[in-house]
């Protein structure tokens, strides 16, 4: 998308508002895909925690993919996006028995992460297939918020922990026909992803009737000028040839899975927002905008450098700015950036806005949430209203004093 067609979107739904492009993510969608070409039986399954709105998950939907859910309410949204319960993985983490037996009525492969639900859920439904997710205590991600496969994490049941988990398989006579792992976000050095997906091969030969093996996802995407992310093109070739072998030795087919969200949407969304105010200082220029954390939380929750544009200036002079939004405290998205000289009612554009931006808004300060448009086919189209009072007010209930 061209900054003309950003600023006439901000023209028609207002600011600020989030963009997503359909063809960025049928793009990355492909290059997964292509890189795992060779692999017979390979799925995607789409982390819908990083962009669930009902219209992205119909586009993912068209081009073949099957769904990652966290909870109830996103199984439910993809059922109601035309997903067949057999298209949807369930991984929860910490939720009650009662949710996972009720997502397992529905017909939704069931993966489970702990072995005290795992013994309780066995015990009462051994016909029921089940994935488990094992931790490898592999570290990866880049940021302490977003690695799950350490010793300490709450994720997944231990490696350490194997002989226990057979234990409770054969005593049940319960069915697992995959298993699982997720490492963290923001892959870094591919050959220790490959460590831990030696780990799960050697674990995967403790089950005699698996289905699939799915490795989780995490693949780090760019998102300023130069970053480094994984390279999914030596990944894959790397992986395939590993998977195959695997396959060979095991004696049956499986199916390789994995669960991508920030790689598929996250360069697929924009954030808009305008300019409310230049403020100087003794030392810092500001420019205040129109949203705040409360819109993307990311910078501030996981210190994410979003790449900034004055889309309303884009060939300016370059001067330095802090952006910070409207929130009540601290509230900055950058320091110091050198961006194209700003003017107040400028409009500047967040980029890698896709994934884990609307999905983490909120209405803290009483603010309401952003419009969410999507551009497909050379048009765009509203996929989410912009919020009013009225919805902020819609579950409160007044009491007479």
């Amino acid at each position: 998308m061209n900054s003309q067609e950003l600023l006439n979107i901000v023209e028609e739904f207002g600011s600020p508002v989030y963009v997503y492009d359909a063809a960025k993510i049928e793009y990355q969608y492909q290059r997964l895909t292509k890189v795992f070409s060779k692999v017979e039986q390979f799925k995607v399954h789409y982390a819908v925690k990083a962009l669930s709105n009902i219209s992205i998950l119909k586009v993912l939907k068209q081009l073949g993919s099957g769904l990652d859910t966290v909870s109830i309410e996103e199984v439910q949204l993809g059922l109601h996006a035309g997903f067949e319960p057999k298209e949807i993985m369930y991984t929860p983490n910490g939720v009650s028995l009662e949710e996972i037996e009720a997502v397992a009525a529905l017909g939704v492969q069931i993966n489970i992460d702990n072995l005290s639900i795992l013994e309780q859920f066995g015990t009462k439904h051994p016909k029921t297939p089940v994935c488990v997710r094992i931790n490898p205590h592999v570290m990866a991600g880049g940021n302490a918020n977003i690695s799950v496969g350490h010793i300490d994490s709450k994720f997944g049941i231990s490696i350490h922990q194997l002989p226990h988990l057979l234990r409770i398989i054969e005593n049940t006579k319960m069915h697992i026909n995959g298993i699982h792992m997720h490492t963290g976000s923001d892959i870094l050095d591919v050959d220790v992803f490959l460590y831990a997906a030696e780990i799960l091969f050697e674990t995967a030969k403790h089950f005699s009737e698996l289905e699939f093996i799915d490795f989780g996802s995490g693949f780090k995407v760019p998102y300023k000028k130069d970053d480094i992310e994984t390279n999914v093109e030596e990944f894959g070739k790397k992986l395939t040839k590993r998977f195959l072998a695997f396959e060979k030795e095991y004696g049956r087919p499986l199916t390789l899975a994995f669960e991508p969200g920030k790689f598929l949407v996250s360069e697929a969304g924009f954030f808009l927002a305008k300019v409310n105010v230049v403020k100087q200082t003794t030392s810092t220029v500001f420019a205040g905008i129109d949203s705040g954390f409360n819109h993307l939380i990311r910078p501030m929750l996981y210190g994410s450098q979003h790449h900034i544009e004055n889309i309303s200036n884009p060939k300016g002079k370059e001067r330095f700015y802090s952006v910070v939004g409207y929130i009540c405290e601290t509230d900055t998205f950058a320091s110091n950036r050198r961006i194209t000289e700003i003017t107040e009612g400028d409009i500047l554009c967040f980029r890698n806005a896709g994934a884990y931006c609307f999905s983490m808004s909120s209405n803290y300060n009483s603010r309401v949430r952003p419009a969410e448009v999507l551009w497909y086919n050379g048009k765009a189209h509203l996929i989410r209203q912009r919020e009013t009072l009225k919805d902020i007010l819609k579950n409160q209930i007044e009491i007479t004093l």
